[in-house]
């Protein structure tokens, strides 16, 4: 066996998984200068990677900060210090933002080109000076709150990610001086349209902070402004659950007041801003020297979505409809009749999010169904959801919503929502207080005859109308019994802390899913021990976990072929000779954010095969999804389903060439390599193109150890044509399901 440097047993193994993130969301700002996406598609991934920076402070960074303040010293498992970590953090943070604000600066440059203008004051002509003014006056000024700082008029709360213009102010007749402050208000618009022409094609804006910058000096006519900066704040915004604590809502409602005045654990300056206001604003903020960040450049690039406008579609990315199964529509749009024939396999955002919102209303008002349960961890602010709950809590059906308050961002929501259905008359309960219930599964048991029958849905992805549009999940529709009885289980863990007894199919944590993962891959490293095909194929959002990882090498020794498709964070070094050289990971970003979790094991066969076990879950290989969350892991035994999963799905994944990125074992990622080829596979594009898979199809094949092949072996891909890829992708036959 060849040698690596690479100690089994050292820290060196696993990449650090704060580091890895900040990999992935560098990977989301590169489709931001990704020229084949349309241009405001480019604004839209610029905002989200600004967007998952803020967060990435407001809970990770925050996090380490609480650490390094209780002075813990113990390494994370890559051997960094907390305090060493925040370091890293900082140096490939300040490069994110810095390409962050080279990607804006060219970003601009090209819209004003295409009609969507963002323009300074200073080069504004006079008829437009005029309707800015006109805008400010009528529209800004009213709401903002100018402060002189005094004794008499302390520093006032700043909000979260709120941003402003701090003044050094000379007084004219007496030259005193003195400080002030302007913030931005929170419910006015980023960017201020002041132009738009008769067709549409013609938007004209200028950001806010010129705006304000421009009139400040209205506010202070007797004084002079000797110097001013631009400032924006990221606060602490994680909230410790206290374990002993007696009302669970009363709790949640006083931890997010405290989480709105978080510390601020980021401080943003313009470049430029005076060194004796710098010392202010960070004296007035409380941050530390390490916490600051002097830049040119916009601030607060989240904003930039509001420039995404949709009166220029040729700048967007083509309208795609997706598909209502067309199972149910035999059926005369009758879900249960569907279910009750045949299992349906759903695949969002290519097949409609309202088949499952029409599966709920059906069962509302269905004088058959006796009762739902439903599990609620992120939900839409106009859930179709939780409404179709209310109408059937209100029909009298017996109606029990597991809302999880612990879904970090969506508190608010779910605890709104959770009145509003206990007010209906519904039976809400709110989980552990030491687990989050991550799973997504809805129970309708309905009256057939003398028989109780019982109809599952089980998701990867969350029971939110807009993410299914974006976000790429698998759901399962059965009227298998097993799987209901195994659900109602689950229900029970939650309400009345009886463990799962004899679980039929599912698969949960935090009970049993670690040690079913380890057992299948023991499993893959057996049959390769015994000479048998070994080989392991996972699709999943995060790689953290250090047992699973060490399993992974060891089955990688073992000479089991693995294939990872990670989208975010990835803790496990790939192509390392001695520890590794038989696992690859690829990270897919693109038009949607992958989001389902594939689970393929050979079990004695080359994948794909009908002995191979297909899973989905709704787990990321995390110690938190693993160890403190209910979650459900679903064994696929309907033949077409799983080869709609194995054979088609995760296919199309491995073989993703437009939005693939290969992980290198020094941690790096490269993009994989599309030079002379006509027409790069895209995943995404092949689900849109064809959105209704029937499982049959070529099967994927290894033929090489370092190539992922089907049954006819591909060319490199400097030689390969369009066609020549296409010959060899599945193609779907027949209806949407088994």
């Amino acid at each position: 066996m060849a040698k690596t440097d690479f100690d089994k047993d050292s820290e060196k193994r696993f990449f650090n998984r704060e580091l890895s993130w900040l990999m992935f969301n560098t990977r989301v700002l590169e489709e931001a200068s990704n020229p084949a996406n349309p241009l405001l598609e480019r604004l839209r991934f610029l905002s989200i990677s600004a967007s998952n920076l803020d967060e990435f402070y407001m809970v990770r960074v925050a996090g380490l900060r609480g650490q390094v303040k209780a002075g813990m010293t113990t390494p994370s498992q890559d051997g960094y210090t907390p305090q060493r970590q925040l370091g890293k953090i900082r140096k490939r943070a300040t490069k994110l933002i810095k390409g962050q604000i080279a990607c804006w600066e060219d970003l601009q440059a090209r819209l004003y080109k295409n009609g969507v203008k963002v323009k300074k004051l200073s080069g504004l002509s006079e008829s437009e000076l005029e309707t800015v003014t006109r805008i400010y006056r009528s529209e800004i000024m009213p709401i903002l709150t100018p402060m002189a700082l005094d004794p008499a008029h302390p520093f006032p709360f700043v909000p979260n990610l709120g941003f402003g213009i701090v003044l050094d102010l000379r007084h004219k007749k007496n030259k005193s001086s003195r400080r002030a402050l302007i913030t931005v208000p929170t419910n006015v618009p980023r960017f201020i349209r002041i132009a738009r022409s008769s067709g549409g094609k013609t938007h004209s804006y200028v950001a806010l902070e010129d705006m304000l910058r421009h009139f400040a000096a209205d506010f202070f006519p007797d004084h002079s402004t000797a110097g001013s900066g631009l400032f924006r704040i990221t606060r602490d915004s994680d909230i410790a659950i206290d374990e002993k604590a007696e009302d669970l809502v009363l709790h949640f409602e006083n931890l997010l007041k405290k989480r709105r005045r978080g510390e601020v654990i980021r401080l943003r300056l313009e470049a430029g801003t005076p060194e004796d206001l710098k010392e202010f604003l960070k004296d007035s903020f409380n941050a530390r020297d390490e916490e600051v960040f002097e830049l040119d450049g916009l601030m607060g690039m989240t904003g930039l979505s509001q420039l995404i406008t949709k009166d220029r579609p040729e700048l967007l990315f083509k309208p795609f409809t997706a598909r209502f199964p067309e199972r149910i529509r035999d059926h005369d749009g009758d879900c249960f009749a569907a279910i009750k024939a045949k299992d349906i396999l759903v695949h969002h955002p290519y097949e409609e999010f309202d088949v499952v919102v029409q599966f709920l209303k059906q069962a509302a008002l269905d004088p058959d169904v006796v009762a739902i349960k439903q599990t609620l961890y992120r939900v839409s602010d106009d859930s179709p959801i939780v409404q179709a709950l209310i109408d059937a809590a209100e029909r009298g059906k017996n109606v029990t919503a597991l809302v999880e308050l612990k879904a970090r961002f969506d508190e608010e929501t779910n605890l709104r929502w959770a009145r509003n259905l206990e007010r209906a008359g519904a039976h809400v309960v709110y989980g552990f207080i030491d687990y989050k219930t991550h799973a997504k599964v809805s129970l309708v048991l309905r009256k057939e005859g003398r028989t109780l029958r019982a109809y599952t849905h089980l998701g990867t992805g969350n029971y939110h109308a807009q993410n299914a549009k974006v976000y790429t999940d698998l759901a399962l529709f059965t009227a298998d019994p097993a799987y209901g009885r195994d659900v109602g289980q689950i229900f029970n863990f939650v309400t009345s802390y009886s463990p799962p007894q004899n679980l039929e199919k599912l698969i949960i944590a935090p009970t049993g899913l670690r040690p079913h993962i380890i057992a299948q891959i023991d499993n893959e490293i057996a049959n390769a021990k015994a000479g048998k095909p070994a080989q392991i194929w996972a699709k999943m959002n995060a790689l953290v976990d250090t047992q699973v990882i060490d399993k992974l090498y060891e089955a990688s020794g073992a000479g089991v072929q693995i294939d990872l498709v990670v989208r975010g964070i990835c803790c496990l070094r790939p192509g390392l000779p001695g520890l590794s050289e038989n696992i690859r990971v690829k990270s897919i970003v693109g038009r949607y954010l992958e989001h389902a979790r594939i689970l393929c094991f050979a079990n004695g066969k080359a994948l794909p095969s009908t002995s191979a076990k297909v899973y989905f879950s709704s787990a990321d290989w995390m110690p938190r999804n693993l160890d403190r969350r209910v979650e459900t892991l679903i064994p696929i035994h309907n033949p077409t389903v799983r080869r709609q999963i194995m054979n088609q799905i995760m296919v199309a994944n491995l073989l993703d060439e437009a939005g693939s990125w290969d992980l290198q074992p020094d941690g790096k990622y490269k993009r994989r390599e599309t030079e002379g080829i006509d027409a790069p596979f895209s995943a995404h594009a092949y689900f849109m193109n064809n959105p209704s898979l029937s499982g049959r199809g070529k099967s994927l094949k290894y033929d090489r150890p370092n190539e992922p092949v089907l049954s006819a072996q591909l060319r490199p891909a400097s030689g390969r044509k369009k066609a020549e890829l296409n010959d060899n992708i599945p193609k779907p036959i027949g209806k949407d399901s088994a």
